[in-house]
C-alpha cells in the first residue's frame, strides 16, 4: 500500500513538473525589445491621440486573434503579452480614456491619478521590472519614493504617535525596533512569517495553471497546503497573527497598517495576502514618472504595431455564443445599434462578476459552474477617493515622495466596522483610515508640467449602500442631497490633512472634489464602487477557490484576466495578466519572468564588466 502511493506521489510531481516547467507555445520575452530612452511626451493632445482612440466600426482591425473587454493593465499587459508573438488584439473599453485604474483626469489644470499610488519590487533585476520593461519596450521610467516611504498616524491630535516605515530588508526591521524597544523578537518573527508566506505564492498560480483534474486533486488531498507555505498561512487572519506575536497595540496596527492596499478588515484579512504587500516594499516604493498615463501610453503602441487596437467609448454589452455554447465575439452598443465583432478568443478584464452576470445570456449564467464560482466570491468594499488641487510648490506646501496613513486609533477592526455599518452622516464625520498622498511630489516632471501647483491624493472606504439611492442620477447631476453627503466626507477629510500638514490651509485650496463608490461604479464599472475588484478576504485564498477560478470559464473561448483572476493592485493584475497568458500559449510565463530576471542581471553584469 505504502509503495503504491509513493508511485502515485513521484508519477504525480514529475506530471506536475512537466506541465509547469515544460512549455511548448512562443515566449513573450524571448527578444529584448527595450529601446533607448526617447523624449518624454507631456502634451496633452499628443498623448490623447492614443489613449482617447473612439470607437467605430471601421477602426475594428480584421481576422482578430482575440477582444478583451476593459483596459485596465490586467488587459493591456495580456494584449501585450500576445501582440509580441504576432496575435492580433482588440481591447475594448468602456470609459473615454484607456488605462482603467491607471487613467487619469484633470479639472481646473490639475491632473489626478486615480489608482496609482506605490510600486514595489521594481529594482533593475527583479522579474516584476524586467517585465514592465518589456512590457513597454523600456520607455516607463520609476522615480523612488523617500525613505521612509510610508509613516503611519496613529491616534487623535493630542495623542498622536508617529511611526515611519522603511523600506531595505535591514532596514525595515532595525527602524521597527528603534520605535518599539524590546520587542525584536515579535518583529524579527513577523517578517519570518511574511517571508514565509510570501515564498509560496508559486502554489497560487500553480493551481490555476495545471490540468482542472490535477489541481483538484492536490486541493482534495490536502497536498497542496503541504507544498505551500502561503495556502498553509492563508486560513489565519491577519489579526490572529500579530495578536500572537506582542500584545504592544501600536506594534500590532504598524504591523496591520497596510490592509488599506487591499481592502479588508484585518480580523477578515488572509496574513499570507497580508504578507505579499509586506514583502513586496521591502525593496522600496516607486512612482511612474509622468504618472500614471504613461503606463497605457507606452503599452498600446506595442498592440497596434502587431496589428491590434485600443478603442475607447467602446461599452461591451453581451458577449456572443454559438449554439454549442462557445464565444466567437462581443457586442458593442454605438448609440441604440450593436456592433458585433468576432474573435476566436474573447477575454473579460471586466471582473468576474460584471462578465458572468451582466455579459453572458441568463440560461449561461445558470450554469452550475458558473453559479460554483459566484458563489466562492464576494464584493469587495467601496472605495472612497478625494482629490485637491493646491496652490504652491511641494517645498511650500512641506509635501513629499512619500504616503501616510493615518488612523484615529489603532484598534482598526473595531473602529472600521462601527464605521463601515454606521449611519452614512455618522460615518461621514468619524472617517478612522485615511491614505494620503502628493502624486506631484513624486513625479520629477510635475514642475516642468504644472509650475506652482500641487494635488493630493485621498482615499478611504466607504459603504456603497450609502449612495446606492443615487446610482442611476447622471454623474455630474446627483442632487444636493447627494452633494452635501460628499461634501461632509470631503470636509473630514481635510480637516485631518489640514493637521499633518500645517502648512496646506484653505486659503491655498483651489480644486477639491469625491469619488464616492457610485463614481467608481461609473468610470471603470465596478459593480458595488470597489477599487480591488472582488473581495480579497480568507476565503479568496482558500486552494478550494484558486484551484476553480482559472484563466478558463467553463464556456469554451472565454477567459479571464486581471485582478479577480489573481490578486489585487497593479502587480496583482498583470500576475492575471500572466497566468491568462500563460494558459493561451500554453506556456508557463511567470517562470519565463524569472529566466528574463537572470538574463537581465547577467547582462548587465557583463557590461558592467566591459
Amino acid at each position: 500500500m505504502l509503495l503504491s502511493v509513493a508511485l502515485i506521489s513521484v508519477c504525480l510531481l514529475i506530471f506536475i513538473y512537466k506541465y509547469a516547467f515544460g512549455s511548448s507555445g512562443p515566449n513573450p520575452f524571448e527578444t529584448d525589445t527595450r529601446e533607448p530612452l526617447k523624449k518624454m511626451i507631456h502634451d496633452r493632445k499628443e498623448k490623447n491621440k492614443v489613449l482617447k482612440q473612439g470607437f467605430v466600426a471601421s477602426k475594428v482591425p480584421e481576422n482578430l486573434d482575440a477582444v478583451i473587454i476593459g483596459s485596465g493593465v490586467g488587459g493591456l499587459g495580456l494584449a501585450v503579452l500576445l501582440a509580441k508573438v504576432g496575435k492580433k488584439v482588440l481591447v475594448l473599453e468602456q470609459h473615454d480614456r484607456a488605462g482603467g485604474c491607471c487613467h487619469t483626469f484633470k479639472e481646473k489644470g490639475f491632473e489626478f491619478d486615480v489608482g496609482i499610488h506605490y510600486i514595489g519590487d521594481l529594482l533593475d533585476h527583479k522579474p516584476f521590472r524586467c517585465m514592465l520593461d518589456q512590457l513597454t519596450n523600456g520607455q516607463l521610467q520609476w522615480e523612488p519614493l523617500e525613505n521612509p516611504y510610508d509613516q503611519v498616524v496613529l491616534g487623535p491630535p493630542e495623542n498622536r504617535r508617529r511611526y515611519p516605515i522603511y523600506s531595505g530588508r535591514k532596514r525595515f526591521p532595525e527602524e521597527l525596533k528603534k520605535c518599539f524597544p524590546g520587542e525584536e523578537k515579535a518583529i524579527d518573527e513577523y517578517l519570518k512569517l511574511a517571508k514565509q508566506a510570501g515564498h509560496g505564492i508559486w502554489a497560487l498560480a500553480l493551481l490555476k495553471l495545471l490540468p482542472a483534474p490535477v489541481s483538484k486533486f492536490l486541493v482534495f488531498t490536502g497536498l497542496i497546503r503541504r507544498m505551500s507555505s502561503f495556502f498553509q498561512l492563508a486560513p489565519r487572519s491577519l489579526t490572529e497573527v500579530v495578536n500572537e506575536l506582542t500584545d504592544n497595540k501600536d506594534l500590532r496596527a504598524v504591523f496591520a497598517y497596510i490592509f488599506g492596499t487591499y481592502g479588508n478588515m484585518p480580523k477578515d484579512a488572509s496574513f499570507s495576502m497580508h504578507s505579499l504587500l509586506v514583502t513586496h516594499y521591502l525593496n522600496g516604493a516607486w512612482y511612474p514618472k509622468g504618472g500614471a498615463t504613461e503606463i497605457a501610453y507606452h503599452m498600446i503602441p506595442i498592440i497596434e504595431k502587431a496589428g491590434g487596437a485600443v478603442l475607447v467609448r467602446a461599452p461591451v454589452n453581451r458577449i456572443l455564443f454559438n449554439d454549442a455554447q462557445e464565444a466567437y465575439g462581443v457586442s458593442v452598443m454605438k448609440g441604440q445599434e450593436e456592433v458585433h465583432i468576432r474573435a476566436p478568443l474573447v477575454i473579460s478584464n471586466a471582473g468576474i462578476f460584471n462578465t458572468y452576470k451582466e455579459l453572458l445570456p441568463r440560461e449561461l449564467q445558470a450554469l452550475p459552474d458558473i453559479q460554483k464560482q459566484l458563489s466562492m466570491m464576494k464584493h469587495g468594499e467601496g472605495g472612497l477617493s478625494v482629490f485637491v488641487g493646491l496652490n504652491g510648490t511641494k517645498e511650500e506646501l512641506g509635501l513629499k515622495a512619500d504616503n501616510y496613513w493615518i488612523f484615529s486609533e489603532n484598534n482598526f477592526d473595531e473602529l472600521v466596522e462601527k464605521y463601515l455599518n454606521g449611519k452614512r452622516e455618522e460615518s461621514a464625520r468619524k472617517i478612522p483610515l485615511l491614505f494620503v498622498a502628493s502624486p506631484s511630489a513624486k513625479d520629477p516632471t510635475w514642475e516642468e508640467r504644472s509650475p506652482g501647483k500641487s494635488t493630493l491624493s485621498l482615499v478611504s472606504f466607504a459603504n456603497y449602500k450609502w449612495f446606492e439611492e443615487w446610482k442611476d442620477d447622471k454623474v455630474n447631476n446627483r442632487g444636493a442631497e447627494y452633494k452635501e453627503l460628499k461634501q461632509a466626507f470631503i470636509d473630514t477629510c481635510l480637516e485631518s490633512v489640514m493637521d499633518i500638514f500645517p502648512k496646506i490651509t484653505q486659503d491655498k485650496i483651489e480644486y477639491v472634489d469625491a469619488g464616492t463608490p457610485i463614481t467608481n461604479t461609473h468610470y471603470i464599472g465596478a459593480p458595488k464602487g470597489e477599487i480591488y475588484g472582488a473581495d480579497h478576504g480568507k476565503g479568496r485564498f482558500s486552494p478550494e477557490l484558486n484551484a476553480m477560478v482559472r484563466p478558463q470559464t467553463p464556456l469554451k473561448n472565454l477567459y479571464l484576466t486581471g485582478q479577480d483572476l489573481f490578486l489585487c493592485g497593479f502587480a496583482g493584475a498583470l500576475a492575471g495578466a500572466l497566468t491568462c497568458g500563460s494558459a493561451i500559449l500554453n506556456r508557463n510565463l511567470h517562470l519565463d519572468t524569472i529566466a528574463l530576471a537572470k538574463k537581465t542581471k547577467y547582462m548587465n553584469e557583463k557590461l558592467k564588466g566591459e
